[in-house]
């Protein structure tokens, strides 16, 4: 198979790498060959973080080639907005509906982009967006580090490895006492994906 390329950004703090380090994990579970790649800002929490993860046959290199993701997980809109242009025309997007202000938003220097602006910028970059509500699904749960799982539940039920990989990979890699509310944000991560589908026909007024 050809290399299958993902893209996890967000924002220092919301548990980027632990989710990365939880896909490569299912990747070489599921038997690919995985290389994997996280570049974090100077300051980690607060700053921005990218994390690169890709499965194949043979994968060569740990970074993405510029215009080849094919899954983008956003854990924040405009973290996510910054990425579009890496996607292939044929991509997915994941993306949590959280907005954390950078400084220069905060000092009013600059404007965070409005729901319209991006949801037009989602939708112009590739055919179908999935808008996750993840931080609002790991408060139900009473614990909002479970963001990055509740992501990775919507990321398994768009890729073809048994749901069971994943949970078995989770539960060796989360903290014991938090194993049961980490498969429960899992589960609910995968049940909220399909509901949360935008496709680009919606933008232009006509429904699913």
């Amino acid at each position: 198979m050809k290399p299958y390329n993902l893209l996890i950004t967000g924002v220092g703090g919301q548990g980027t790498v632990v989710a990365s380090d939880i896909v490569a994990a299912v990747g070489l579970k599921a038997g690919y060959d995985v290389k994997k790649s996280d570049v974090m800002g100077l300051a980690v929490r607060g700053g921005s973080v990218v994390s690169h993860v890709r499965w194949g046959e043979n994968v060569h290199s740990p970074l993405v080639p510029e215009g080849r993701v094919d899954i983008l997980v956003g854990f924040e809109l405009l973290e996510t907005l910054r990425w579009l242009d890496q996607l292939d025309p044929a991509g997915t997007v994941i993306v949590n509906l959280q907005r954390i202000f950078p400084v220069v938003v905060s000092s009013g220097l600059a404007d965070y982009p409005s729901t319209v602006e991006t949801d037009e910028a989602l939708l112009g970059a590739v055919p179908s967006v999935y808008m996750v509500p993840g931080l609002d699904i790991a408060r139900e749960l009473g614990q909002t580090r479970t963001l990055n799982v509740v992501l990775l539940g919507a990321l398994s039920a768009l890729v073809d490895i048994d749901p069971q990989v994943w949970l078995d990979v989770i539960e060796a890699r989360v903290p014991k006492k938090a194993v049961g509310v980490n498969l429960e944000a899992f589960k609910r991560g995968r049940e909220v994906c399909a509901a949360s589908r935008l496709v680009r026909q919606q933008a232009e007024g006509t429904a699913i």
